[in-house]
């Protein structure tokens, strides 16, 4: 009963905390003034192509990964209209997120090194040879290639435990853009290959491919037929992670999904369904021993549901509801707990598109999670999600996102855990040929006060630099850190410094 007291509170403490952060830096952006001079969204550019990467992730949910609540930054020009492959952030439920790999400090050092286009897309270059490249046309596509090879240096603690390692990283990036006069076809693709040239560290390669099939139909209809590929290895540092496993999980997830948008004057309505195919492989013990974790693998359906009400057309409140369901291969799990799930959440709340290139939504809800396993406790969570897309000045673009996620347990009789995570990008062109990226936020994982489990909260932060010496190539350096702090057991600490070339077309 103390324990359960004791949590509580810090529940109700730390929930109270983020509320106050995502309303402060709302908060700040809204009473920022705007320049005179600053352009608007361009009417075919989405404000998700300006946010960074949610990073949470569950088998809960429709969009998330089981093993880690991190989002891996797509570069892609996807539309948010039913694109559940776009790094806005909202609530998922009932399914895995396609974006979702590796820890959120290896996501945010590949996102501080990644240039990206302003909000605006508008920045004026000096020279004319350190322009963005064009890419290479293929018929009625273009394909923009990169690859950026880079030397890094990673060091991790925890408790008196240190691991150290450096590494060589290969970054492979590609997006194949059509370019017709109706509908759209976007593809993207991104591979991470890590070699240890020294220390002992585990090796943590990505891969992810994705899909959106834009359809402009009669009636002020737009459909979205998106399809996608992940591969990534669970992080170490992951609640679910092996203990003393010397590789961990490999997980193979495939995505598929259906949206359909429509504006009926003053309403906007949208309808979406996703699926998503989880596989986990074995992982390796420090002697050699494998430990089988087929009993996580899953399919996961996911149905939403939004309504807005053109109130202007620089606010549109909305509600939105969200139906899920897992189904595990497996009846019970290797502790024979039968884990497959079904939820259901609702949220309400605004979209604003106040100009000069600011815009973004802000909803509350909640969310409940049953679990087939009546010794599991359902876990019921009050949500927050957001996105805020702004650029004060031209060269300079500030985004944040809010999001929630429930996260299924492996533990024995432990049913899961409620994600809250704040992420924020601050990008500032200090020169014609040099920006500068900072990101970083907390993400607090709060486990039900009736649970034996003991709350954690990561912070993580990094800083960037990408110098274009020409329009084919950029210098990039970064530098990261990355704190886990838990109630019961000890703190972790990451840090990670890298410099890396790339080369792109």
């Amino acid at each position: 009963m103390g324990i359960g007291k004791d949590k509580a509170g810090h529940g109700a403490f730390r929930l109270a905390a983020w509320a106050g952060s995502a309303m402060l830096s709302w908060g700040i952006a809204f009473a920022a003034p705007l320049p005179a001079n600053a352009q608007s969204l361009s009417a075919d550019q989405n404000l998700d192509d300006t946010l960074p990467a949610p990073t949470s992730a569950s088998p809960t949910d429709p969009n998330a990964a089981p093993a880690a609540d991190t989002q891996a930054a797509q570069s892609a020009n996807q539309t948010s209209t039913g694109s559940d492959t776009a790094p806005n952030m909202r609530l998922r439920l009932g399914g895995i997120d396609p974006t979702t790999t590796g820890s959120t400090l290896d996501n945010d050092l590949r996102r501080v090194n990644l240039r990206e286009p302003g909000v605006d897309d508008l920045r004026a270059r000096q020279y004319p040879d350190r322009a963005d490249v064009q890419g290479i046309p293929l018929g009625t596509f273009t394909l923009k290639p990169s690859i950026n090879q880079s030397i890094n240096v990673e060091r991790d603690r925890t408790g008196d435990t240190k691991d150290n390692r450096g590494f060589l990283q290969t970054d492979l990036r590609s997006t194949l853009t059509s370019d017709w006069d109706r509908h759209a076809l976007t593809v993207t693709g991104e591979g991470v290959w890590q070699k240890n040239i020294s220390g002992t560290g585990e090796e943590k390669p990505t891969v992810n491919l994705n899909a959106d099939l834009r359809l402009d139909l009669p009636a002020d209809t737009t459909a979205h037929v998106t399809a996608g590929y992940q591969f990534y290895r669970e992080d170490t540092s992951d609640p679910n992670a092996i203990a003393g496993a010397s590789k961990q999980s490999a997980v193979n997830q495939y995505t598929a999904g259906l949206s359909l948008e429509r504006d009926f004057g003053l309403l906007r309505g949208t309808t979406a369904v996703a699926l998503t195919r989880s596989v986990y492989s074995n992982a390796v013990l420090s002697d050699g021993t494998t430990v089988t974790l087929s009993d996580r693998n899953q399919t996961a359906g996911t149905w939403r549901g939004r309504i807005g009400y053109e109130l202007s057309p620089a606010i549109i409140p909305f509600v939105e509801v969200d139906l899920g369901r897992a189904v595990y291969d497996q009846t019970r799990d290797s502790n024979g707990y039968a884990r497959s799930n079904q939820s259901y959440g609702g949220k309400g709340g605004v979209e604003f598109d106040l100009g000069e290139k600011f815009k973004g939504e802000l909803g509350f809800g909640y969310q409940h999670t049953q679990f087939d396993d009546s010794r599991l406790a359902s876990v019921d969570s009050p949500t927050i999600d957001g996105s805020l897309a702004w650029s004060p000045q031209r060269g300079t673009d500030i985004s944040v996102g809010l999001s929630t996620t429930v996260q299924p347990s492996t533990t024995a009789g432990l049913s899961g855990y409620t994600a809250y995570q704040l992420t924020s990008t601050v990008s500032h062109q200090l020169r014609d040929d040099l920006t500068a990226k900072l990101t970083g936020g907390p993400t607090w994982r709060n486990y039900p006060s009736n649970g034996s489990a003991a709350d954690e909260v990561e912070y993580d932060a990094a800083f960037g630099l990408t110098w274009g010496i020409n329009r084919y190539l950029d210098l990039t350096s970064n530098v990261g850190y990355q704190l886990t702090t838990r109630d019961v057991g000890d703190s972790t600490r990451q840090f990670q410094a890298g410099l890396g070339l790339t080369v792109k077309r």
